[in-house]
């Protein structure tokens, strides 16, 4: 077993906050949500009726340190060939999206412009010196990017909840923030600027232009801080557009399928929806917070979308595939599934798909 340096833990433990919520010990005494007491929130933690548990610090450390693990090592630098300048407005009913790369998007429609979890930072991290560096630059410059109207945050992992990036767009854009309870208190703590707003489960929120977005359950969970895990909501978009109903999953486990398929009872039919297929390795540990390929084409059957985009992989190394793994097991697993490749399709940063 290999010997455990004090640096090193501390490494450990700083990537593991981002990628997958284990707390950093240098944010203790944060300040969190205060709220009424629902079906997924006990007045201290909120908790996923449907979903499971995080994972104990004594599993992070057997991942991390344990004899048998097998972590590929990625390209330090891995660019993508393609760069977006955006137009300033998309109108009509007409959908562009951008990927950025990991889990951030451009969405341009309807005459707004909406990121999803906009990170532009070097590390997803609390820290500047340690934890998941990026691989490839954003696929969209920040200096390139249009006004933001609306902003939507689905969780507090630093891998999805970027204030450095938030400060910036809030300096050029000012845009409103839709984000789950909670992590609003985060945002505002780091910059009251912020304009922050935060929504419960099942929520809907009129964007203008004729667009909303609905926050609904995902199976998940969060934290930044030693105390304050599970004390801000996660969750996943059904955002309402010219063009139909689109699902933006940030981040989720696939369990049963029955979060999946609860969105398409409620929201159907769905026009479009992006699913995560990356950071799911070793299986015995992300299994319930994070789907792999297999798991994204069983929770796009589930939904019903009618076409797929993938994210969630080939820029932060969160956990021990290897950076072409994802995109590789998603062919895989359509060609088994007999779905075309098409309906679900692999961007590289600054790639541009239009419904």
């Amino acid at each position: 077993m290999p010997i455990i340096t004090r640096r090193r833990l501390l490494a450990t433990l700083t990537g593991a906050a981002a990628a997958i919520g284990v707390p950093s010990i240098w944010m203790s005494y944060m300040k969190t949500y205060d709220g009424p007491v629902s079906d997924h929130f006990d007045g201290l933690h909120f908790f996923d009726p449907d979903g499971s548990p995080p994972k104990s610090l004594g599993e992070v450390l057997r991942w991390q340190f344990g004899g048998r693990r097998q972590r590929a090592v990625w390209p330090e630098w891995a660019p993508s060939p393609y760069a977006d300048t955006p137009p300033p407005r998309v109108d009509g009913d007409r959908v562009r999206f951008c990927f950025v790369g990991h889990a951030s998007w451009l969405i341009q429609t309807g005459g707004l412009n909406i990121l999803v979890d906009p990170v532009w930072s070097m590390r997803a991290s609390p820290f500047g010196f340690a934890g998941p560096v990026r691989h490839n630059d954003p696929g969209i410059a920040f200096e390139k990017l249009p006004r933001i109207d609306v902003v939507l945050v689905s969780h507090g992992h630093y891998d999805h909840l970027d204030v450095a990036t938030l400060s910036r767009l809030t300096a050029t854009s000012a845009p409103r923030v839709i984000t789950p309870l909670g992590n609003d208190v985060t945002m505002r703590a780091s910059d009251a600027a912020i304009k922050a707003e935060a929504f419960d489960w099942h929520q809907r929120v009129e964007l203008g232009s004729g667009l909303a977005a609905t926050l609904v359950p995902t199976r998940h969970w969060s934290a930044r801080g030693l105390f304050d895990r599970n004390k801000a909501l996660w969750a996943s978009f059904v955002l309402e557009t010219p063009a139909g109903k689109l699902y933006i999953v940030c981040d989720s486990g696939y369990g049963d399928g029955r979060h999946f398929r609860r969105v398409a009872d409620a929201h159907g039919p769905l026009r479009l929806a992006i699913l995560p297929i990356g950071a799911y390795e070793p299986r015995w540990f992300m299994r319930d917070q994070h789907m792999n390929p297999e798991d994204a084409v069983k929770a796009l059957a589930d939904c019903g979308a009618a076409q797929a985009l993938a994210h969630h992989h080939g820029t932060f190394q969160l956990t021990d595939e290897a950076i072409d793994a994802p995109a590789i097991a998603l062919g895989e697993a359509l060609d088994a599934a007999k779905v075309p490749r098409e309906k679900f399709m692999t961007l590289k940063p600054g790639q541009v798909f239009e419904i």
